[in-house]
């Protein structure tokens, strides 16, 4: 009997030729690979890579991946000044507004995989309490959506944001034409944006940042850090994410690939620095002084997140 000829609609690649494009892909992606000279010079895992070696992870795991360090030397931590700031915070948080999923009056919700509760409520606390004028975000999505929920809800829509977003797929995904007519999108990396607009943010003024995570020749990370926060006034508050203390990433992530290390390099900035100083650190709220945010922000505590505030001071 003779086999029988895939059936597909019309226009349609049959799955058998679609497995076998994407395998002759694969394995084109994998000889360009074979051809990079970083790879010829140090395969992953060899001390001269970025990238690390899993079994020497493992066999230190108990040790790197501590979550209940006191302190890290060198980086003033400002306990009291976070905490205060903590119960400040907690006065608008019986307004929450957000669902947890999507479909209700807010364009955020909480269970979206990229920006969760306690990102999502110590962000709306802040802007609800500092009141910004300008808010300048690297690195769009999820956040944009709560930050102009704030904006329409509690603040009189006196914000005026510029969102700088390369891949600004999910970002328009969740904003109203309004919002587009309104604020200011830059499909565009932010290593290609004049350093004038980030001169333009005042004290008080938001800079939030969810870059790449990841510090190389011509990066995002290169760009925020040695250009971007040395032009900022004094005053302006700054964000980053996916920053967990102490300023390490969690060990899970690094077994699924993420070679990421923006914190590394955060924590390096911060030591010994005065002119940048530590205005609320969310992985390290919740886990060095969880009791009192579960009396304050309960909710906080269902995902904490990895925010860090800092502050130009001088």
């Amino acid at each position: 009997m003779r086999p029988m000829r895939e059936v597909t609609p019309s226009g349609t690649i049959p799955p058998r030729t679609r497995r076998r494009r994407l395998g002759l892909r694969s394995i084109g992606r994998i000889a360009e690979l074979a051809r990079s000279p970083f790879l010829r010079l140090a395969p992953p895992g060899h001390f001269y890579s970025p990238i690390p070696d899993l079994e020497e992870i493992a066999a230190r795991s108990a040790r790197l991946f501590r979550r209940d360090v006191a302190d890290c030397p060198g980086i003033d931590l400002r306990v009291e000044a976070q905490i205060d700031r903590l119960d400040r915070l907690a006065a608008y948080y019986g307004d929450l507004p957000f669902p947890d999923a999507p479909g209700g009056s807010t364009r955020y919700h909480y269970d979206n995989g990229f920006f969760s509760h306690g990102d999502a409520i110590i962000l709306y606390s802040t802007l609800r309490h500092d009141r910004p004028r300008r808010v300048i975000e690297v690195g769009s999505g999820f956040s944009s959506a709560l930050m102009l929920d704030v904006n329409e809800l509690f603040l009189d829509e006196s914000i005026r944001f510029t969102f700088i977003e390369p891949h600004p797929d999910r970002l328009l995904g969740l904003l109203t034409a309004d919002d587009r007519r309104r604020h200011a999108i830059l499909a565009t990396p932010v290593q290609e944006v004049p350093l004038d607009l980030f001169r333009e943010l005042q004290a008080g003024d938001l800079l939030f940042i969810d870059s790449s995570h990841v510090v190389k020749i011509g990066s995002d990370v290169t760009r925020i850090v040695f250009d971007i926060l040395p032009v900022l006034r004094p005053g302006v508050l700054i964000h980053f994410h996916d920053v967990l203390w102490p300023f390490e990433y969690p060990e899970e992530w690094l077994l699924k690939g993420r070679a990421w290390n923006e914190a590394y390099f955060l924590r390096a900035f911060l030591q010994y620095n005065r002119s940048f100083e530590i205005e609320y650190f969310n992985s390290y709220v919740a886990g060095m002084h969880g009791e009192v945010l579960r009396r304050r922000m309960p909710l906080c505590l269902k995902n904490p997140g990895g925010s860090l505030f800092i502050r130009k001071s001088s």
